[in-house]
C-alpha cells in the first residue's frame, strides 16, 4: 500500500498540487489523468521517490518495492537485448543471499515462541513468494516471453541495444520493470512506442497482474482496458473516481450539472434570506428572526463548482507556399544496417500537391527511417530523390524529447529557431500553445513530454511549408490538443 499524504509543489509561482491525498491499494488500477502540464509526470516521480515534495510525504508500506518507466529516457546500454532485460533479475541475487542468512538465523534460535523468531519466519516466506513472483526458477523463458510480447523477434535477442531506435530501447526498460515484478509499477505514457499487438499484450498483462498500476496514458481504449479507478488531475487538486476513465467522464460531465444547480438553488436561497434580513433589520418585533437568519447564512457551507481547465492550443498551419504540381519523387532507394539488413528495398514512390499520405507497418518496418530519408535528415541511402519545384518541408520527429532539452527558457529557445521577423509574435505564439506568464520563462529540462511535444508543433509554424512529415506527432499529446493538431491538418493548404 502507498499512501500520498497532503503532498504540495509549485512551479513557477503557481501550485503543481496542493494539499493532495489519496492511497493506493495493494491491486488498484489506476488511470492517471490531466492536461499537458497539469503534474502527472511529476506526481509519478514523487511516489517513485525520483523528486521530493515541498509539504506533505509519501508513505510505502514494508518491503514494498516499486518500479518505474519514465515518458522519456536515453538508454546507453551496448548490450545485448537479451542480457540487458536480464539485467531485470540482479533483485534474485539480493534475496537469495537474504533466504541464506535467515536460514542460517533460523537454524540458530532456539526460542521457537518469541516474536523475532515469528518475525524470521514471516520474512522468509514474503522473500521465498518474492521469487516465485518473479518467476527467479525459469528467468531466461521469462525474458524471452515478455520481449516477444513487446514486439522483438527471436533474431532480435542477440543484437546490441544500439543497434536499434530509442522506442525500440525503451521497449527493454519496460520489459525489465515487468520482470521484476514490483509490488506497483508506475508507467508513464507506456504506449508510445508501441504498435497495437503490442499495446494488446501489454493490456493483458497489466489486467492479470499481481500488483497495483498507475498509469498516465491519453489513451483512452488503453486506460479503459487496464484501469478501474480514475485519478484526475485539475487546478493543483485531485478527483477521485472508482470507475474507467470512460466512465469517469460521464461521471463528471454529471458532477459538474449537479454542483451548477445545487449552486443555483443555494444562490436563490441566499438571495431570500439577504431580503428577508434588509426588510426586518430594523423592526424590534423580528429582531430575534433576523439574527437568525443572518447566524444560519454565517453557517451555510458554500457550494463550490468543481474548476475546469478548459484551455486548449489552438493554432493553424500558415498558407503554404506555392509549388507545382509534383511534389516528390522517389526512385529506387535503398537502406540497409550495416551493410546487411535492408530496411527499405528499392522503393519508388511519387507524391502530387494535395495528397495525403500514410505510412503504415510493424515497429522497427523502417517508418521513421524513410521518413527521415524524405525530410533529408538522413542521407545514407541508395537511390535518389527529387524534389519538386518550390517544395518547402517542414519535419516532426517522434524523437523530438531527445533534441528538447537543456538549461535554456522556453522563450529563448523559440525565438533562437524563429525568423528574425517573428521574434516580436513569439510570446503570442506560445500563448496559443499554452506557454503563458511566466511559463516562457521555465527551462527545457523540467518540462514534461507533452509540453515539449507543443514546441515541436508550434516550430512548425516558424516558417511557411508545403509539405508536413509527421513522425508520430500525436506522442505525448492529450485528447484535446489531439483534435486540435487533427482539425489544423484537415485545414492544412
Amino acid at each position: 500500500m502507498i499512501t500520498v499524504n497532503s503532498i504540495s509543489i509549485h512551479f513557477s509561482g503557481n501550485y503543481l498540487f496542493d494539499n493532495v491525498s489519496f492511497v493506493v491499494g495493494d491491486r488498484d488500477r489506476i488511470g492517471l489523468v490531466g492536461k499537458n502540464g497539469a503534474g502527472k509526470s511529476t506526481l509519478l516521480k514523487i511516489i517513485a521517490g525520483q523528486q521530493e515534495c515541498e509539504k506533505g510525504n509519501i508513505v510505502v508500506s514494508k518491503y514494498q518495492t516499486i518500479g518505474y518507466l519514465p515518458q522519456e529516457m536515453i538508454p546507453s546500454s551496448t548490450m545485448s537485448v537479451i542480457d540487458e532485460a536480464m539485467t531485470a533479475f540482479k533483485e534474485v541475487n539480493s534475496i537469495n543471499e537474504e533466504l541464506e542468512r535467515l536460514n542460517e538465523q533460523i537454524i540458530a534460535s532456539t526460542d521457537y515462541l518469541s516474536k523475532e523468531y515469528e518475525n524470521l519466519l514471516q520474512r522468509h516466506s514474503e522473500l521465498t513468494e518474492r521469487l516465485n513472483v518473479m518467476g527467479a526458477n525459469n528467468m531466461q523463458s521469462q525474458t524471452e516471453k515478455v520481449l516477444l510480447g513487446l514486439g522483438f523477434s527471436h533474431s532480435d535477442f542477440t543484437r546490441k541495444m544500439n543497434e536499434f531506435s530509442s522506442g525500440w530501447q525503451m521497449r527493454v526498460e519496460l520489459a525489465k520493470i515487468l520482470l521484476q515484478a514490483p509490488n506497483t509499477i508506475l508507467l508513464d505514457e507506456p504506449t508510445n512506442h508501441l504498435d497495437i499487438e503490442s499495446i494488446q499484450w501489454l493490456e493483458s498483462f497489466l489486467a492479470n497482474y499481481y500488483g497495483a498500476v498507475i498509469l498516465v496514458s491519453h489513451d483512452k481504449a488503453f486506460l479503459d482496458n487496464v484501469c478501474k479507478r480514475t485519478i484526475e488531475i485539475n487546478c493543483a487538486k485531485v478527483y477521485d473516481y472508482k470507475v474507467s476513465y470512460s466512465k469517469y467522464v460521464e461521471l463528471l460531465l454529471e458532477r459538474q450539472q449537479q454542483e451548477i444547480s445545487q449552486l443555483n438553488n443555494q444562490q436563490k436561497q441566499i438571495a431570500e434570506i439577504e431580503k428577508f434580513i434588509e426588510r426586518f433589520r430594523y423592526k424590534a418585533t423580528k429582531s430575534k428572526q433576523v439574527q437568525s437568519r443572518i447566524k444560519m447564512l454565517d453557517k451555510m457551507e458554500r457550494v463550490e463548482v468543481t474548476q475546469t481547465d478548459t484551455s486548449n492550443i489552438h493554432f493553424k498551419f500558415p498558407p503554404a507556399p506555392h509549388a507545382g504540381k509534383l511534389v516528390l519523387r522517389l526512385n529506387g532507394i535503398t537502406k540497409s544496417y550495416d551493410g546487411v539488413r535492408n530496411v527499405i528495398d528499392k522503393l519508388d514512390l511519387t507524391l502530387e500537391n494535395g495528397e495525403r499520405l500514410v505510412v503504415a507497418g510493424r515497429n522497427g518496418a523502417g517508418k521513421s527511417t524513410l521518413l527521415r530519408i524524405l525530410s533529408g535528415e538522413d542521407k545514407s541511402f541508395d537511390g535518389e530523390i527529387n524534389l519538386g519545384s518550390g517544395v518547402q518541408i517542414g519535419y516532426f520527429s517522434q524523437d523530438n524529447a531527445e533534441t528538447i532539452k537543456g538549461a535554456t527558457s522556453i522563450l529563448d529557445y523559440v525565438e533562437s529557431k524563429a525568423p528574425t521577423e517573428l521574434i516580436p509574435k513569439v510570446r503570442d505564439m506560445l500563448g496559443a500553445f499554452l506557454f503563458r506568464g511566466d511559463d516562457v520563462f521555465k527551462t527545457l529540462d523540467v518540462l514534461s513530454g507533452g509540453e515539449k511535444s507543443r514546441i515541436a508543433l508550434l516550430q512548425l509554424l516558424l516558417s511557411p511549408v508545403n509539405l508536413l512529415i509527421l513522425d508520430e506527432p500525436t506522442n505525448h499529446l492529450d485528447m484535446h490538443s489531439k483534435d486540435v493538431l487533427m482539425n489544423a491538418l484537415k485545414d492544412f493548404g
